[in-house]
C-alpha cells in the first residue's frame, strides 16, 4: 500500500497501518469461505448445515459480487473434482481475468448496471435452468452484486434501472432504499435466483456490504425471501420525489405491481425457499474485532464504538472529530497509546462537482476542528480498496492538516462545499491508496491517539 505522507513521518505510522492490515486479512473472502465450509470425504459442512455429497449429481457455482473470485478459488479447491461448472461475475479489475478449468469469470459494471452485466445475468439464468432436485448450486454474493447481475423485467429497459440508479445515488438515497426498488424491477433479485436454482438445493454464501447484514438487502437478496412490497418500491420513489423525472416504463411497472397486475417479488414461506441455506461469512465486525485486536497486540487500547455508523458523512466526520478531540485532550473514552474503530456507512448528498467518495468526505469534514492536535490522526478505509468513484480507499487527518493545506492554499471548507475531497488530499499526500482488496464489508474509521 502506498503509504500516505502524514502516516510515514509519524512513529505510530507503522502500528496504524498494521492494524489496518489486520482488519483486511480478517474479512479475505477465501479465509471467510474457508472458515465456514469445509469438506470431510463426501461430506460439505456448511455452517450448522451438512451435505451429502454421494446423493448430489452435479455441483453449479454461481456468483456476484467484488469478492467473486478469490471467494469462488477457494470454494473450487475445496470441491475438486465434485464442482461441476459455474459463471461469477465481478467488478472490473478484481479478477476477471483469472482462468480455471471450471470456473468463468465475467466482469459487469458497477455501480451503474451494464450490457455485460445483462448477458452475464442471462447465461446464470440458462445455467440455472439445467438445475435438478439432485444438484447443488452454491451461490457467492458480495457487496457490488447488486449492480454486476442485472435482469430487468421485460417491461423496463437497461437505461431505466441506469436512470434509477443514477437518481437514487445521488440523492443520498440509504443503500435499503436502492434494492426494494431493484428487487422489484429485476428478475433475479428479491429472491430471483432461488426461483431460478429450484428445485436444486441452494446453498449462499454471503460477505456482507450492509449495515447490521440484513440478508434481504446484500446484493438484493438474490436468494432470500423480500419482506418489501411493490407499494413500498412506489412510495419511495414518491419519498424521493422521482416520480416525474423517471422514465415512465418504469413507474407504470410498478403501478401495475401495486394492482397486482404482475408477480410479487418472492415472499417468506414460498417453496421455493424450501432446500435454501443462506450463510453469512464475513461482515463488517469481523474486521473492527480484528483491528483491536492488533491494536492490544501493539501495545495500545483499543474499543470498537460501533459498526452500525449510517447518515451523511460531513456530519459524521464532525462527530468523530469531537470524540478524537476528547481522547486527546481528556484521554476519554481511552487514553493513549489507542486506536477507537468505527464501521459503517455513511451516504453523501451530492452539492457540488468535485471527486471524492464518503470516506474522503468524512475526513475532509474532520480536518478544522482537528487541527492542532499533536499525535492524532483519523484514518478513513473502504474495505474494498475503492471510495466512490477514485482511486482512493479513504484518507489521513492529523493535526497538521490544515496548517499545511493552507500553506498550499487550499481551503477545506471550499472543497468541502464542492464534494471534492479527492484533490484536496492529493496535494496533501494523505490518500490512501490500496488498490481493489479483494474484499468488501462497508467502511472502516480509526481515531488513533499516542
Amino acid at each position: 500500500m502506498h503509504h500516505p505522507h502524514s502516516l510515514r513521518t509519524e512513529p505510530a505510522g507503522t502500528t496504524i497501518a498494521q492494524i489496518m492490515t489486520a482488519a483486511l486479512a480478517a474479512v479475505d473472502p477465501a479465509q471467510a469461505v474457508r472458515r465456514m465450509v469445509r469438506r470431510e470425504g463426501a461430506l460439505l459442512y456448511a455452517g450448522e448445515h451438512c451435505f451429502d455429497l454421494t446423493s448430489i449429481e452435479r455441483v453449479f457455482v454461481v456468483g456476484a459480487g467484488k469478492a467473486g473470485v478469490p471467494m469462488a478459488l477457494a470454494l473450487a479447491e475445496l470441491l475438486g473434482e465434485r464442482l461441476t461448472t459455474g459463471l461469477v461475475v465481478v467488478k472490473d479489475g478484481h479478477g476477471e481475468t483469472t482462468s480455471h478449468e471450471k470456473l468463468r469469470f465475467l466482469a459487469a459494471g458497477h455501480p451503474l448496471p451494464d450490457e455485460r452485466g445483462v448477458a452475464a445475468a442471462q447465461a446464470m439464468a440458462t445455467l440455472l435452468a439445467e438445475a435438478g432436485p439432485r444438484d447443488l448450486v452454491i451461490a457467492l454474493i458480495s457487496g457490488g452484486g447488486s449492480a454486476l447481475l442485472s435482469l430487468p423485467v421485460p417491461a423496463v429497459s437497461l437505461a431505466d434501472l441506469q436512470a434509477l440508479t443514477q437518481a437514487l445515488l445521488g440523492c443520498g438515497a440509504a443503500i435499503g432504499a436502492i434494492n426494494t426498488l431493484r428487487k422489484h424491477l429485476d428478475q433475479i433479485k428479491g429472491g430471483g435466483l432461488a426461483r431460478m436454482a429450484a428445485p436444486a438445493h441452494l446453498l449462499t454464501l454471503l460477505l456482507s456490504d450492509v449495515v447490521g447484514n440484513p440478508l434481504d438487502v446484500i446484493a438484493s437478496g438474490p436468494t432470500v425471501a423480500d419482506p418489501t412490497t411493490f407499494q413500498d418500491a412506489l412510495a419511495l420513489l414518491e419519498y424521493y420525489g422521482l416520480t416525474r423525472q423517471l422514465p415512465p416504463a418504469l413507474v407504470d411497472y410498478l403501478r401495475q405491481g401495486v394492482a397486482g397486475a404482475v408477480a410479487e417479488t418472492l415472499k417468506p414461506g414460498d417453496a421455493a425457499l424450501a432446500r435454501v441455506h443462506n450463510l453469512l461469512v464475513g461482515a463488517n465486525r469481523q474486521a473492527a474485532e480484528a483491528a483491536c485486536a492488533a491494536a492490544h497486540a501493539a501495545g495500545w487500547q483499543s474499543l470498537i464504538l460501533t459498526t452500525a455508523l449510517e447518515g451523511e458523512a460531513r456530519e459524521a466526520g464532525r462527530m468523530l472529530a469531537s470524540i478524537l478531540r476528547e481522547v486527546a485532550t481528556y484521554d476519554q473514552p481511552l487514553a493513549r497509546p489507542c486506536c477507537l474503530v468505527i464501521g459503517g456507512e455513511t451516504t453523501v448528498t451530492l452539492r457540488g462537482n468535485g471527486r471524492g467518495g464518503r470516506n474522503q468526505e468524512l475526513a475532509l469534514a474532520a480536518v478544522q476542528s482537528l487541527a492542532g492536535l499533536e499525535r492524532i490522526a483519523l484514518v478513513t478505509l473502504a474495505t474494498d480498496g475503492g471510495d466512490g468513484p477514485t482511486d482512493a480507499a479513504g484518507a489521513v487527518v492529523t493535526g497538521t492538516t490544515l496548517a499545511r493545506a493552507q500553506a498550499l492554499g487550499l481551503d477545506p471548507a471550499a472543497h468541502l462545499a464542492n464534494n471534492d475531497a479527492y484533490p484536496f488530499f492529493a496535494a496533501l499526500d494523505d490518500l490512501l491508496r490500496p488498490g481493489p482488496t479483494g474484499t468488501n464489508v462497508n467502511d472502516l474509521t480509526f481515531l488513533c491517539a499516542w
